[in-house]
């Protein structure tokens, strides 16, 4: 039976991812507006200073990776989530362009270091199937919260030129709390994951050939999740000839799918070996590219139900493929050397993001079933690279990895 204090730390880890989470859903769908009221700068400079920031939290990844091996992914995320609360309270403040590109690079890197260091933290709390069960429990929680944000945001918003100041001031409370929640988390201590001569660089990733493949199927994958917020608003409004507000409608539908379905789906598919399980949802991801294809043919009541029909498939995609396949980069991950492992498998989903806006628009120009075939293409050709790299894990060694307790 698991002691008191296990329980406890996961509790107050799944508090803090839902606080965490429903600070993203007010900051990220409105970046550019929120940016825009509180610093006063011109659209065109906050997109750069946006591309800038971005491209500089790509760089600091490795850093992050290293910073999460030698103090642990719990410092780590604390050190995150205090990062943005102090940076969106001093977003009022940022009325220049320095000042602006400053805060803007605090919040880049502290939200793309959070993922690596939540999923090490989850890797020191918890082993075998509860590490699974909280990881699931971990995506659920971020849709679910996001959801909520983006809800509160356009409730703030709505309440006039005062709504962007009370979104940075909610959002630093937010993140304040966050941090509170974070440090309150009791894990095992960072110095006995491993000794110092067990320690090695990055060189060492780069030479697991398996986690290549786990890595290089992750930024084919990455496509599918990505084409969601960048192809498929345009593609439904142009193509299909829906109203605007048919994308919002899928987005609601697929988050609220995945908040409700995420554990029992990643309970179920933990019956199944982790790169088969993924692989599955690649090809369930290309099923419903495929249908994507066909929307154009179809017109009124019959298109609505076909676009929530698609989704539908679209998402059981995401729920079948997300739970194995975050538990196997988490799982194949050595335990001395978690941190610099994730932060390179963060590091294809970064590049993913930062390459889908000019390679999906290319798409989207280039006709109707281009883009489609295209990610359909990217998501099996990842499914069939999991499969390669799906082969039982060695028995733990000295030198790999040292028994993960529940909880201390």
């Amino acid at each position: 039976m698991e002691d008191k204090s296990g329980v406890t730390a996961r509790r107050r880890f799944i508090a803090a991812t839902v606080v965490d989470a429903v600070g993203n859903g007010i900051y990220v769908p409105l970046t550019m507006l929120f940016v825009h009221a509180l610093t006063g700068q011109p659209l065109t400079a906050i997109g750069t200073g946006l591309t800038l920031a971005g491209l500089g939290a790509l760089a600091a990844m490795p850093v992050v990776g290293v910073l999460i091996d030698r103090h642990g992914g719990k410092r780590v995320y604390i050190g995150a989530l205090a990062l943005r609360a102090v940076a969106f309270a001093l977003y009022p403040l940022a009325t220049s362009y320095p000042a602006f590109l400053a805060v803007a690079l605090t919040v880049a890197v502290a939200m793309w270091a959070s993922a690596p260091a939540q999923q090490s933290l989850i890797g020191d709390m918890a082993a075998g199937a509860k590490r699974d069960r909280l990881l699931a429990w971990n995506r659920s929680l971020r849709n679910g919260g996001m959801g909520f944000g983006a809800l509160a945001a356009a409730g703030m918003l709505a309440a006039g030129d005062g709504g962007h100041l009370a979104a940075a001031l909610a959002l630093a409370a937010a993140f304040a709390v966050a941090t509170v929640l974070a440090a309150l988390i009791a894990v095992r201590a960072k110095g006995t994951r491993s000794a110092p001569a067990e320690t090695g660089g990055y060189r060492t990733v780069l030479a697991d050939r398996r986690y290549r493949r786990l890595t290089a199927a992750n930024f084919l994958i990455g496509f599918a999740y990505t084409a969601q917020a960048i192809a498929m608003p345009v593609f439904l409004t142009r193509a299909t000839d829906l109203p605007d507000a048919m994308a919002g409608i899928v987005f609601a539908v697929n988050t609220a799918l995945i908040a409700g379905l995420g554990v029992p789906v990643a309970r179920l598919m933990s019956r199944a070996r982790r790169g088969r399980g993924a692989a599955l949802g690649t090809a369930v991801f290309a099923l419903s590219f495929a249908a994507f294809a066909f929307l154009p043919a179809l017109d009124g009541t019959a298109a609505v139900v076909a676009v929530l029909a698609v989704a539908v498939v679209y998402t059981a995609g995401e729920l079948i493929h997300a739970a194995p396949a975050e538990s196997l980069a988490v799982q194949a991950a050595p335990d001395h050397m978690r941190g610099r492992y994730l932060s390179v498998y963060q590091l294809s989903w970064s590049l993913c993001r930062t390459l889908a806006p000019m390679l999906l628009g290319l798409l989207l120009d280039a006709g109707t079933w281009q883009l489609w075939a295209a990610l359909a293409a990217a998501v099996l050709i990842g499914g069939a690279i999991l499969l390669s790299a799906d082969r039982p894990h060695p028995a733990p060694t000295a030198s790999r990895a040292m028994p993960v307790p529940a909880a201390a």
